[in-house]
């Protein structure tokens, strides 16, 4: 069992930049594949980005150039950077992280982006 847990979600408005992080209780550097997701209100869940096993980071079309996925194995941390965000970028981020065959999720942090 890997307990995800994200944070530094909050308000900000239009243009500005935030900055989340997910810590993980396994040893990072095992770890292939993880990455962020979000949900907007009413929506479905959707991939925001992250890291493939063979090592190659993705985003969606709708933050590239804007986000950038990091970790640091060495404290088992993922981080998400978020520049230019937009109104639409509003909703609940949530971390996830491959470990033996299992997803794990953490609970989410709200990002809310005000005009």
């Amino acid at each position: 069992q890997v307990q995800v847990l994200e944070f530094g979600g909050g308000l900000v408005q239009a243009g500005e930049s935030l900055r989340l992080s997910c810590a993980a209780s396994a040893n990072m550097s095992s770890i292939k594949s993880l990455g962020w997701a979000r949900q907007a209100p009413g929506r479905m869940r959707e991939s925001v980005g992250g890291f493939h096993s063979d090592g190659t980071v993705t985003y969606a079309d709708s933050v590239k150039g804007r986000f950038t996925i990091s970790r640091d194995n060495a404290k088992d941390m993922v981080y998400l950077q978020m520049d230019s965000l937009k109104l639409e970028d509003t909703g609940v981020y949530y971390c996830y992280v491959w470990n033996r065959g299992h997803l794990y999720w953490g609970q989410g942090t709200q990002v809310t982006v005000s005009s």
